[in-house]
């Protein structure tokens, strides 16, 4: 495809994603389809790996064939861009790079790139005067827009680009609204803000633009009605008042101050203010303000990469200024990387390197004005005093004529907000900026054309190269488990290294492993990484950023530190804070962007592990025990009403302990389909069992135990029989020791189902004996009977069938009597399994064909699909085949309804038995196939089993079927059955 064939193209995502060709719309196929498109659009010539796509459409939970899929996707899209490409012919516009795809696109194609861009010569064109050509360019910029970006665009990445655009589409108003206010169109721009302020009632900005256009307008009662408004809303949905811009303005407003009226609009063409020349004695002036570079420097060999990839190659100039914005937590090494790429690339521009700090996180709390910063960059570049410009407008015009047509480094280090930076941008190509900070400098990256870069924590090989070049490559090699437990406690964070390295060279004499002793015993402390002054502190450095925190941000910092799991949802935050979503979604935020949370998935955030520790000293000190408690219970809380939630779709139906009492304003979430729960609780999966773990070891006994029990569906479904092993024997401990005798009754009840699931079967029958006086004590005869039935199906389990029939026979008389047919139902199945493995067919199928009428009055489809099963294989040792297929076709829809895989892959395995009964061997190995790849999935016992007939397929006799399918004899065949073969068990 030639140049012209390409930019022909034009690719709209600011709305509906929509491609044409000239005039011709193309059809870009589902939305899957186009989302893979807009997620390699969105990348902006840059490469997407297959894993990256993979998790933009599909979230961490990808089909299995989700790889396959998308390549699918990709060659329909080469075939809908590049119609006239020729087989063999390499594709010009999705392009194939490494492991992914990029897209290769003049950024004209792209309505979003068109957007920026005239955005951006708005802004220049503002700064240079011109109002009313930056007023159009906006206009035209946001005319742009089709309603919601991305619109119909499924995925996890969609969701997260929609809310970054949107936010672009409303800075742009703001802008595009204070530039209408200077040029006097504050009648049209009333009308304009009056609906916009009611679709985002919260923004401040908008409101305090349309205040003023209303008082400019002459309606200044209007002006204060809208401020009350929003004040009003801030309060009661997020408990604050407005911000300082917003409260002046309404003071000036109610003081009729005059500078308020409306701007006589500013001359078009003025000529430039004679200061701004450069005076000759700084012309020869060339600065070199880098600091040193670290000698003992080592690693970020992928970060200087990227870096250098932003410069033209060797030898060539820039075509336009390059920005390169390094953000990361403190201590990660911002600063030392910015300045050894600075050194490195020194000769790249001759006219000089200017460096400040800015100060943005300092001891003293005082950030530099940008204007110290222009005066200081003024003198370095030979401004003689007698020169200097009075005004900050005029050294800021003069500091920009200055760099314009000269190749300078600048390292802005320290960075507080894009405010405080944009002033000190160079406006002419030649340049580079270096700017470092903790908070995530988001105005750039959208407006300026910054390229972010965020640090994280060394990768480990990266970490030890670190130490040895500070400790020795030989000592390292002497103690090298020593060496990577100081790496693990210092969690790679390049700061902490090198602290706990100077100690470690200091004393040469120490063993590495005394070291290490020294940080273990220090752990859940930050001790152990004090430095000699206050900038190697690793305390003294985090403080700085948490100081900076609004008090709200900083309560929910600490209190994060009391949440046990590994990471945490926005609505699980909101429960421990006690606070309502929206707002807990903002104060997060703030916590993101000043580097003090990482959010890893979309809604989802971390701590890194130095961070946790002091977001627990700060807890301890500032948070009452008792309200460290509070914040505690209410997010257990919540989490055990969520998978109660959760459970209602897993396990339908099924007998439930009854919930403790929300805390006022804990709202848990709801579920629509099976799956949303399932992908919930496995989201969860880790911060539940360390709920339970927690509560557990906090003597929050009927929290731990209720929400092991709420669990039962998921850790059996999902074989994590680990977690569900521990969480009952950690709960049951609690309610032991709290003498919670209807808690211990229920551990001692889930423990003994899982033991049988795991094939522990005397054990189980141990906790199953264990449990039934405490249910006789608590007169809880269907708990009772309950337990009878499960000794009957752990007895089945373990062969000794005459016994199961005793107890099973026992349990089903019981639960007639007392009218619960959720036991009956599940009885039936037992015993008609029991006489199926005595041969015993005829009784074996009036049991099974009677259980199938009480499982379907009570609903319980997860016990129909094995019911069906159980027949299946009653038809095929009868001989009749035809009917077992269909069962088994039944039993399977039932399985995939209720999402029970492991029943789902023995029900094929049975199916592909009688597909060999009847002669269809290829058949046969295509069903083991598949019963194969589901049990492998949970890496179950069985899988073996299921090989073994695949390799023993060929010399199988066509027409001799085995006696038995498995599922009728052996312990193994439990394994599709409902845990204890009672729906009712936890």
């Amino acid at each position: 495809m030639n140049a012209s064939h390409t930019n022909s193209l034009r690719i709209t995502v600011l709305g509906p994603v929509r491609a044409w060709r000239g005039e011709q719309e193309l059809a870009l196929g589902s939305p899957q389809q186009r989302a893979v498109l807009t997620a390699l659009l969105l990348r902006r010539g840059r490469p997407t790996t297959v894993g990256e796509l993979v998790d933009a459409l599909w979230g961490e939970r990808p089909p299995s064939g989700a790889v396959t899929v998308l390549r699918t996707y990709v060659s329909r899209l080469r075939k809908v861009l590049e119609p006239r490409r020729e087989a063999g012919e390499a594709p010009q516009v999705i392009v194939s790079a490494a492991d992914g795809y990029l897209v290769r696109l003049p950024e004209d194609c792209l309505d979003l790139g068109v957007f920026e861009r005239r955005v951006a010569e708005a802004k220049k064109l503002r700064t240079g005067g011109d109002l009313a050509a930056a007023a159009e360019l906006l206009h035209s910029a946001l005319e742009l827009w089709d309603g919601k970006p991305l619109a119909g665009l499924p995925g996890p990445l969609a969701e997260a680009e929609r809310y970054r655009l949107d936010e672009q589409w409303l800075g742009a108003v703001e802008t595009g609204t204070d530039v209408d206010l200077e040029l006097g169109r504050h009648e049209e721009v009333a009308a304009q803000l009056s609906s916009l302020t009611c679709e985002h009632p919260l923004r401040e900005r908008l409101c305090e633009l349309l205040m003023l256009a209303l008082y400019r307008c002459g309606r200044q009662a209007e002006a204060l009605a809208a401020y009350r408004k929003l004040r009003d809303a801030l309060v009661a949905e997020l408990g604050v008042e407005p911000g300082p811009a917003l409260l002046d303005l309404h003071a000036r407003i109610l003081a009729a101050d005059p500078t308020l009226r409306a701007p006589v609009p500013p001359p078009q063409a003025a000529s430039p203010a004679p200061s701004v020349s450069a005076p000759p004695s700084a012309a020869a002036a060339r600065p070199a303000q880098l600091p040193a570079d670290l000698p003992v420097f080592t690693g970020r060999d992928s970060e200087l990469a990227q870096t250098n990839a932003l410069l033209p190659a060797e030898g060539k100039r820039p075509t336009a200024v390059v920005i390169s914005a390094i953000g990361g937590m403190a201590g990660v090494g911002k600063t030392t990387l910015a300045v050894h790429w600075a050194h490195e690339i020194a000769h790249r521009f001759p006219d000089g390197q200017l460096y400040v700090n800015l100060r943005g996180f300092d001891p003293t709390g005082s950030a530099m004005p940008a204007d110290e910063a222009v005066h200081t960059f003024l003198d370095a570049l030979g401004v003689p005093p007698s020169q200097m410009p009075g005004r900050p407008d005029t050294r800021a015009a003069l500091y920009r004529s200055l760099l314009a047509d000269r190749r300078v480094l600048l390292l802005l280090d320290n960075a507080r907000d894009t405010e405080q930076v944009r002033p000190l941008l160079p406006s002419g190509p030649g340049c580079l900026a270096i700017i470092t900070s903790r908070n995530q400098l988001t105005g750039l990256i959208a407006s300026d054309g910054a390229h972010p870069l965020t640090l994280n924590p060394l990768p480990l090989a990266e970490a030890r190269d670190f130490l040895a070049r500070r400790i020795g490559a030989e000592r390292m090699a002497a103690e090298p488990t020593a060496a990577d437990e100081i790496i693990a406690r210092c969690a790679r964070l390049p700061l902490a290294l090198a602290i706990v390295a100077a100690r470690a060279a200091t004393n040469p004499s120490f063993p590495l492993h005394a070291v290490a002793d020294e940080l273990r015993a220090s752990h859940g402390s930050l001790d152990a990484f004090t430095g000699g002054d206050i900038s190697t502190d690793v305390r003294a450095v985090f403080s700085w950023s948490y100081h900076a925190l609004s008090a709200p941000a900083a309560r929910l910092f600490q209190l994060l530190a009391a949440h046990p799991g590994p990471d945490i949802a926005a609505p699980a935050a909101a429960a421990l804070a006690g606070l309502p979503l929206r707002e807990t979604r903002g104060l997060l935020g703030e916590l993101t962007h000043a580097h003090l949370l990482t959010e890893h998935f979309p809604g989802r955030y971390t701590f890194h592990d130095l961070l946790r520790i002091y977001a627990a000293e700060r807890v301890g000190c500032e948070e009452s025990a008792a309200d460290r408690g509070q914040a505690f219970e209410r997010v257990l809380t919540w989490y055990l009403h969520t998978a109660d939630a959760a459970s209602r779709f897993i396990t339908p139906e099924r007998p439930r302990a009854p919930l403790l009492p929300l805390p006022p304003d804990c709202r848990p979430l709801t579920f629509t389909t099976y799956d949303e729960a399932l992908e919930w609780c496995s989201t969860e999966r880790a911060n539940l069992v360390a709920a339970i773990n927690q509560a557990a070891t906090d003597g929050m006994a009927p929290l731990a135990w209720r929400l092991t029990a709420a669990l039962w569906g998921f850790f059996y479904l999902r074989s994590h029989r680990n977690d569900w092993l521990a969480s009952n024997r950690v709960s049951l401990a609690a309610a032991r020791s709290a003498g919670d005798r209807r808690g211990e009754a229920e551990c001692l009840t889930g423990l003994a189902n899982a033991l049988s699931v795991n094939g522990s079967l005397e054990e189980a029958i141990d906790h199953y004996q264990q449990a039934l006086p405490v249910f006789r004590e608590l007169d809880d005869e269907k708990g009772a009977s309950r337990i009878i039935g499960n000794l009957g199906d752990v007895h089945l389990r373990a062969g000794r069938i005459e016994e199961a029939i005793e107890y099973l026979k026992q349990t089903l008389e019981t639960d007639r009597a007392i009218g619960h047919g959720w036991g009956v139902g599940i009885c039936l199945n037992n015993l008609g399994e029991a006489y199926l493995r005595l041969g015993r067919l005829d009784e074996a199928r009036a049991y099974l064909e009677e259980a199938l009428e009480v499982l379907r009055a009570t609903d319980n489809r997860w016990v129909e699909g094995i019911t069906l099963d159980f027949l299946g294989t009653v038809y095929h040792r009868l001989r009749r085949h035809d009917d077992a297929v269909q069962q088994y076709h039944l039993a399977l829809q039932a399985h995939r309804e209720v999402g029970n895989r492991w029943a789902e892959a023995h029900s094929i395995s049975h199916l592909a038995e009688t597909r060999l009964a009847v002669g269809e061997r290829d058949a046969a190995r295509t069903g083991w196939g598949q019963a194969l790849q589901l049990l492998e999935e949970f890496n179950h016992p069985d899988a073996e089993e299921i090989r073994d007939k695949l390799r023993g397929l060929d010399d199988a006799v066509p027409g001799a079927p085995p006696d038995e399918p498995s599922g009728v004899a052996g312990a193994s065949t439990a394994s599709p059955r409902d845990p204890g073969g009672r729906a009712g068990g936890r």
